[in-house]
């Protein structure tokens, strides 16, 4: 897979360890989609690390709140049936990360930094293959394929009803 990535925010570092995991974990969601080796290697997805006026920009932009937000996913292809194998590469699509937000989540929660972008990312990757959480089964299906990626790469931690850290 290949993660193209836009550093577009300079208020907090994101570290090298960072990308790898982030890297790390979206190959683990295709693999766990039971995506081909093959699709697995062309796949493309674009990711920028933003700051909170540029993502409350798009977040207007493109879904009519004028708010910042942790993170925006912009799919590439229109449905499920668009996952077929490719020789070529294929852009899965854009995720773009509030890194200021994420931060402030994780202090919220009670985790690193390091848990946090890479949870973001899983997610804005769920999305970008079709997964949404509209509805509570939605919610819990995603939460799950979440979790489990999280725990394959070794940052899964237990968390009360409103996410935060355990004691």
């Amino acid at each position: 897979m290949q993660l193209l990535i836009s550093k577009e925010q300079c208020q907090v570092e994101v570290k090298a360890e960072i990308m790898t995991l982030i890297r790390e974990a979206m190959e683990k969601i295709l693999e766990e989609e039971e995506f081909s080796h093959d699709f697995i290697d062309t796949a493309e997805v674009s990711m920028v690390l933003c700051d909170d006026q540029q993502m409350a920009d798009l977040n207007s932009r493109y879904r009519g709140i004028p708010d910042t937000t942790d993170v925006l996913s912009f799919p590439m292809l229109d449905s499920e049936d668009e996952f077929v194998d490719f020789t070529d590469e294929v852009l899965l699509g854009d995720i773009v990360i509030s890194v200021p937000r994420a931060l402030e989540q994780a202090d919220e929660y009670g985790h690193s930094l390091v848990r946090e972008m890479v949870f973001l990312s899983i997610h804005g990757l769920l999305h970008l293959l079709g997964y949404d959480h509209q509805t509570e089964d939605e919610r819990k299906n995603m939460r799950a394929k979440e979790k489990k990626v999280l725990g394959i790469i070794g940052l899964i931690e237990e968390h009360d009803e409103d996410g935060r850290t355990k004691i």
